[in-house]
């Protein structure tokens, strides 16, 4: 889905009246019965961002967060990405068997 909104010079924001109008014409033209609205997709960006391997302080930045712990209610989202996360000892090749040294026949 692609907002109509045209692009701002480096800090300057949008008003948010037209953002919200961008979501509307958006979700009309998408045909999603839901409501969309600036907060939910700035919520989905972050949790992409977190899930794609983003870390919080480069989210907080972007998402122009004062305190870490406001980004890191995103971490609750994630949670099935963070759970999902292979373990580097996963990673490690299984040993395999001792072998048992030979058995010492007896010479006669």
């Amino acid at each position: 889905m692609a907002l109509a909104l045209p692009r701002r010079a480096t800090g300057h924001a949008h008003h948010p009246d037209a953002v919200q109008e961008a979501c509307q014409q958006a979700q009309g033209r998408c045909g999603i019965p839901k409501p969309i609205t600036p907060h939910a997709l700035r919520h989905a960006f972050a949790v992409h961002l977190l899930e794609g391997g983003t870390d919080v302080r480069t989210i907080q930045l972007l998402l122009g967060h004062r305190s870490l712990a406001t980004t890191a209610r995103y971490l609750r989202i994630a949670t099935t990405q963070v759970c999902a996360t292979r373990s580097p000892f996963d990673l490690l090749p299984e040993p395999s068997a001792p072998q048992a040294p030979p058995i010492a026949r007896p010479s006669f």
